[in-house]
């Protein structure tokens, strides 16, 4: 009923792709050059949780504004967007950081978080996406 997200679902699982990869990519270094280890990844993460609810704030309000400016959207439309963003960028970045440190605990080569985050996050960002839009949308 709401085929206001196919003009953005690009914007939104792109985004949390490139997010959560980003994030693994500085993790994947940290545990590389010996600089994060299991003594500090309580402090990491919660760094990483700020830096995540700081980015996916601030990338939800120019996700509204485009909803709002660009898109025609209606306020609840765009504030459907805005959300699944916020919510989209929070999770990948939170499982960006967390994947790679998941994956030298079980002994296999964090390395290989980056490609991985991409694909989780396509398939969780479209869900969330259309979770989202319609929570939101079918409430009205």
């Amino acid at each position: 009923d709401h085929i206001i997200i196919i003009q953005y679902l690009t914007m939104l699982v792109g985004s949390g792709g490139n997010a959560g990869n980003q994030s693994a990519v500085r993790v994947i270094r940290y545990l590389a050059v010996g600089s994060l280890d299991k003594s500090k990844y309580f402090a990491f993460l919660s760094t990483e949780s700020l830096y995540a609810f700081s980015l996916s704030t601030i990338i939800a309000c120019f996700g509204w504004l485009r909803a709002i400016i660009i898109g025609y959207s209606t306020y609840s439309e765009a504030f459907a967007i805005a959300l699944s963003l916020w919510l989209i960028v929070f999770v990948s970045i939170l499982l960006g950081a967390l994947l790679p440190i998941l994956l030298k605990t079980i002994r296999l080569d964090p390395a290989n978080a980056s490609t991985s985050i991409q694909v989780v996050m396509d398939i969780l960002g479209v869900w969330l996406s259309c979770y989202i839009v319609g929570l939101i949308l079918d409430s009205k």
